[in-house]
Formats: structure tokens, C-alpha cells, sequence
């Protein structure tokens, strides 16, 4: 197990760099000028040029890429041309409000979609089956900024029981991990439906069913650990698409986090955030698919890596 995490750690390296060039050239090909932007409406040419030159903006292509990688080897990823601060401080400060939204987001996904699933396949073809993968079709068609603007609506400014906007407090994390999440937990109603659906129609079920096993054990001992296995990978996806899909949900309910920070750095042409934000989705993603594969054989012991 040892080796097979430091393996893919390891492969972390290309992957990276790999994300890295293609950010660099993602952000340079968008339209409009970053140094106009910095310089501001009113600056004339020469504002701008020396704009330019500060923001490394003027040398050739290669070069600015050397730069930019021999930087972020270092772990500095530059300055923001948007506040002028550093863009790890930009990043930290962001990180924790976008990180417990998708916790809690994530959190009451999986006990809803889960309990909603397993419901589905115990007693499917029936009113509870027909039911809940009802309010899963609704969930994964009803759009999040919709549905954001929907509960704002009437829990906010017609109860007046939740706050708009993110004040710091759990009452403001209600309406935005509710928005954020029904996709997911949509999604996981169907997905572990299908995947009882499947075990429960294995030899061993019907093994322990024969030998006299209450249907509650059968559930929960015998079908959940083996149901579990894909629906672990597809938790481990959806946390990474939470992480780094939020970005309408913060701009709905003006959310200090990180998908915020991105759409004001795109509007800015600011470069170094952009680049920032990318790579640290893209980390996200590698590391949570290697916590997924090392969940495999925690569930399942008789799995093993080499």
C-alpha cells in the first residue's frame, strides 16, 4: 500500500506540469488586455507599456513560461495584478469558506442521496422506488442558480429565516450547501440505487436470505459493504467537482471562497490567479482519486495494490 501511495505521488509531477502548460496557454489566449485593466480606463499608452513591463507581460512567450514555472517550483505563484497582494494569501483566504460549503454540501448529499437510493432498490418498481428517483431526475435537471435564486426567495426574503449572503454564521451555509449539493446528492440516489439493485440480486444474497437472515442484516451487512465500492469512486469524483464547481453557487449567494475569487480574476485578466486556482482544482482532483483507491481496500480488505 506504501508504495503504491508514494507511486502515485510520484505521477503527480507530469500531470502537473502537463496542467501547467496548458493553463499557461488557456489564460494567455483569452481576449482583452491585463495591463489596460490594471493600469485602468484612463491611463494613456505609456502607462500602460510600463504596466506591461512590470507584469513581465512583455517578453516573449517562452520566457514568460520559464518564469512562471521556475516561480510556482518554488511554491510562489506571483502577485495578483487585481489587489497587488501575493496570490497564496489571495488563495488562503478563500480556501476555508469554499472548503467547508463543500463539506457540508458533500455531507448531506450522501446521507440524503444514500438513504434515498438504498430506499429505491429495497423496494423498487414501487411508490418509494418511483418517488425518490422522481426527486432524483428533479435534482439533477433543476439548474443550481435557479434553484439558488428559488430558495432565496422564500427562505430569505419571504420567511425571513435564512440570510442571503455568507455572514460567517452555520445559518448562512443552509441555502448555498443545499443549491450546491442536490445535484450530487441526485446523482447518488441513482448511482447507489443501481448498485444495490445489482448486489442484491448476487448468490450471497440470496445465500443469507435462504439461511434465515433478517432483511436488515442482509442490507446492511451483506449488501452496503459490497454496494459500496462504486459508490465510494463516484463520491470521491462529485467532492472533486463540488471543490472546483461552485463558482455559481458563490456568485449567487456572494460566497467569499474560491469559485468568487475566480470569476472576478477572469473578469480582471488576472493571470496569476487564474493560473493559482487551476492548478490547485486539478491537485484536488489527483488527491482525492488516490484517498478513493486507498478507501478501496478499507472497504474491501481483499482488495490490494501493487
Amino acid at each position: 500500500m506504501l508504495n503504491f501511495i508514494v507511486k502515485r505521488l510520484f505521477g503527480l509531477l507530469p500531470t502537473l506540469f502537463i496542467v501547467a502548460v496548458l493553463v499557461f496557454l488557456f489564460v494567455h489566449l483569452l481576449p482583452g488586455d491585463p495591463a489596460r485593466l490594471a493600469a485602468g480606463p484612463d491611463a494613456d499608452e505609456a502607462t500602460v507599456a510600463l504596466v506591461r513591463a512590470d507584469l513581465g507581460l512583455d517578453r516573449p512567450m517562452p520566457q514568460q513560461f520559464a518564469h512562471f514555472f521556475v516561480k510556482i517550483a518554488h511554491g510562489d505563484f506571483g502577485t495578483s495584478t487585481r489587489s497587488k497582494r501575493p496570490v497564496s494569501e489571495e488563495i488562503g483566504e478563500r480556501f476555508m469558506p469554499t472548503l467547508l460549503l463543500t463539506l457540508a454540501s458533500m455531507v448531506w448529499a450522501v446521507v440524503l442521496g444514500m438513504g434515498i437510493g438504498i430506499v429505491s432498490a429495497v423496494w423498487r418498481n414501487r411508490w418509494p422506488d418511483r418517488l425518490g428517483m422522481t426527486l432524483a431526475v428533479s435534482g439533477i435537471s433543476f439548474p443550481a442558480f435557479a434553484l439558488g435564486m428559488l430558495l432565496m426567495e422564500i427562505f430569505s426574503v419571504k420567511l425571513g429565516w435564512l440570510p442571503i449572503v455568507g455572514d460567517g454564521s452555520w445559518q448562512s451555509y443552509i441555502l448555498p450547501s443545499l443549491t450546491l449539493g442536490a445535484a450530487v446528492a441526485a446523482v447518488m440516489a441513482r448511482f447507489t440505487r443501481a448498485s444495490f439493485v445489482e448486489v442484491m440480486n448476487e448468490d450471497f444474497v440470496r445465500t443469507a436470505r435462504a439461511k434465515g437472515v433478517p432483511e436488515r442484516l442482509v442490507i446492511v451487512k451483506h449488501c452496503l459493504r459490497n454496494a459500496m465500492i462504486p459508490v465510494v469512486t463516484m463520491m470521491g469524483l462529485q467532492f472533486g467537482f463540488l471543490l472546483g464547481g461552485s463558482i455559481v453557487v458563490e456568485v449567487v449567494f456572494n460566497w467569499p471562497g474560491l469559485g468568487r475569487l475566480l470569476v472576478d480574476a477572469v473578469s480582471m485578466r488576472d493571470y496569476p490567479v487564474i493560473q493559482a486556482e487551476v492548478l490547485l482544482f486539478s491537485l484536488e482532483f489527483i488527491v482525492i482519486n488516490l484517498v478513493v483507491d486507498v478507501m478501496y481496500a478499507v472497504i474491501n480488505p481483499t482488495i490490494r495494490f501493487k
